[in-house]
């Protein structure tokens, strides 16, 4: 989960007042990755340690890892099963590209994401209700999963999931770019220290400013195609003030210098505030989120 969907879905569930289930989908890393399987599942615990570090409230937030869940809940299983028999090889090669040389697991896995979108998967939290509306804030590679689910939805009597999509975080590099964890420098990491949120923005966040100081003055620069200023359109809340950044910089009255300066004072605090945040989360803490457990939502 990316820090901004977590922001995201901790509004919703402060605003709506609503339970929060998070999946985490260990069994998925095992599938496509180079990982053995109980190392995935550590991760997964890591994870979660990043989660509650976002301040999700414990008494309307489960956190479950997929190899945990699927062999405590009989429920979800069976979800999981009946979501599988109503889709096709065909339509699951046709949705998600599977190739004849993919391993089995990752044709059937679709049908374990889809799974949490209905309620009688969760019957600590939700008893036997299956009509219970869910809403899945997601960033948009993960859509054609959900569009599956919504296809899948009718054919089980179940109401289909709705989605919220959020955008792609364009790569320090810029918007032709894409961010990988396998290369530091593409995007800001939670455990970066100040000195490297400092260095990666200064060396490698695209500019949209001009070549000269004296050119940038006389035309401003490009808050399109700016990355310091993209990444402050998600994490500035002070809406006056990100508006007369916009203003200054495209009319060349500030450097693409102080722009950057800007961005890294918000993203060293936002770091620092999550490290300490995390450290604080126990493993008794992780426990008791990743404990099916009820919620008071069953009547």
């Amino acid at each position: 989960m990316y820090m901004t969907n977590a922001i995201a879905c901790r509004y919703l569930q402060d605003a709506f007042n609503v339970p929060l289930v998070i999946q985490l989908t260990d069994d998925e890393k095992f599938l496509w990755k180079d990982l053995k399987a109980e190392e995935t599942h550590r991760l997964a615990y890591e994870n979660a340690k990043d989660i509650i570090a976002c301040g999700f409230d414990m008494s309307k937030t489960f956190i479950f890892s997929d190899i945990d869940y699927i062999s405590h809940c009989t429920e979800f299983y069976y979800n999981i099963i009946k979501i599988q028999k109503c889709v096709t090889f065909s339509q699951a090669r046709a949705i998600f590209g599977f190739q004849d040389s993919d391993n089995i697991g990752k044709i059937s896995f679709p049908a374990i994401q889809a799974a949490p979108s209905f309620s009688n998967s969760f019957p600590h939290i939700f008893g036997k209700k299956f009509d219970i509306m869910c809403l899945i804030p997601c960033a948009i590679d993960q859509d054609p999963y959900f569009r599956m689910t919504r296809d899948a939805a009718p054919k089980l009597h179940y109401p289909k999931p709705a989605l919220v999509h959020s955008v792609f975080f364009p790569a320090l590099q810029g918007p032709k770019s894409k961010m990988s964890a396998s290369d530091a420098n593409s995007s800001i990491f939670l455990t970066d220290t100040d000195e490297q949120i400092a260095t990666k923005i200064n060396k490698y966040a695209f500019s949209g400013g001009k070549d000269t100081v004296d050119e940038h003055r006389k035309t401003g620069g490009n808050t399109e195609i700016d990355v310091s200023y993209q990444y402050l359109t998600f994490f500035m809340d002070d809406d006056e003030r990100l508006a007369k950044i916009k203003e200054d910089y495209e009319s060349g009255k500030m450097l693409t210098s102080e722009l950057k300066r800007e961005l890294i004072g918000i993203m060293q605090k936002l770091a620092s505030d999550h490290r300490t945040k995390r450290a604080a989360v126990t493993d008794d803490v992780v426990k008791q989120f990743m404990t099916p457990r009820s919620m008071g939502f069953e009547d």
